[in-house]
């Protein structure tokens, strides 16, 4: 099973890498697998000889991803607090890793992308979205805390009233309302996703390298994500403790609205 797959294109004699999702059998969801391959692909790229201008993060067969894996989603209802904690901040940042890359990256969200999905999209400097997919936080309505360092990228990127907005009221809304929002530079027609975000690449490679590699480094505060990440892999492992959790997991397999009772 491929999981994550990377190619390098040269265009206008620089080179764009593609990292793609590909698990198309689960709609790509986030499993602990795909995380540990994609972190294998991020560091094959910190150390390529190429002479890489930008990368583009998509999803393979018009998916981008589903979000976390229901699978994995429940294996946390049946181990200690302790475990899902250091689980779910290596996780985080397997997926994450993205963020380590010296080179500008760009999110080609082609489809829907829901909870930790988005927060991958997030993660990225730049983002096209699909005006028809749905995007959306759906960590509360789950019964837990935001993870995969939403809870610190909303605010870091967007202000604390976008982060509220989006992580409290956990509502989809369409690419056409997210770019409305300012949520990502640009969103258009599915088909066009990754087309656009190839034309914002060639556009960024044709800046200075050295410039863009500096900016991308002052522009996060690596430290305080880290904290911020330990500090949801906490709150999660908290909430996978609860009835309310496996509650909801099973209102998704029995097509319901879950009856959350603070237990």
């Amino acid at each position: 099973m491929t999981l994550v797959t990377t190619e390098i294109k040269e265009v206008n004699q620089r080179k764009i890498a593609y990292l793609y999702l590909d698990n198309p059998e689960t709609r790509n969801s986030m499993t602990w697998d795909m995380g540990i391959r994609f972190k294998e692909e991020i560091e094959k790229l910190n150390n390529s000889s190429e002479k890489i201008s930008c990368l583009i993060l998509t999803g393979k067969n018009n998916i981008f991803s589903s979000g976390g894996d229901l699978g994995l989603l429940r294996s946390f209802k049946d181990q200690t607090f302790e475990k899902n904690s250091a689980d779910m901040y290596e996780f985080y940042n397997n997926f994450l890793s993205i963020r380590t890359l010296p080179f500008p990256t760009i999110a080609a969200v082609n489809g829907h992308a829901v909870g930790a999905a988005l927060s991958l999209a997030l993660a990225c400097d730049l983002r096209v979205f699909s005006t028809t997919s749905k995007y959306s936080f759906n960590f509360v309505k789950l019964a837990i805390h935001p993870g995969m360092g939403s809870s610190y990228i909303v605010r870091e990127l967007f202000g604390g009233n976008m982060a509220n907005t989006l992580l409290m009221m956990a509502e989809a809304i369409t690419g056409e309302d997210a770019k409305e929002m300012s949520l990502c530079q640009d969103a258009v027609a599915q088909p066009d996703v990754v087309r656009r975000a190839a034309e914002m690449a060639i556009n960024i490679s044709e800046s200075g390298p050295l410039a863009l590699r500096l900016l991308k480094q002052n522009s996060y505060n690596h430290e305080e994500l880290q904290k911020a990440l330990r500090r949801e892999a906490e709150a999660q492992s908290k909430c996978f403790m609860t009835n309310d959790f496996l509650e909801s997991l099973n209102s998704i397999i029995e097509k319901r609205k879950p009856e959350f009772k603070d237990d």
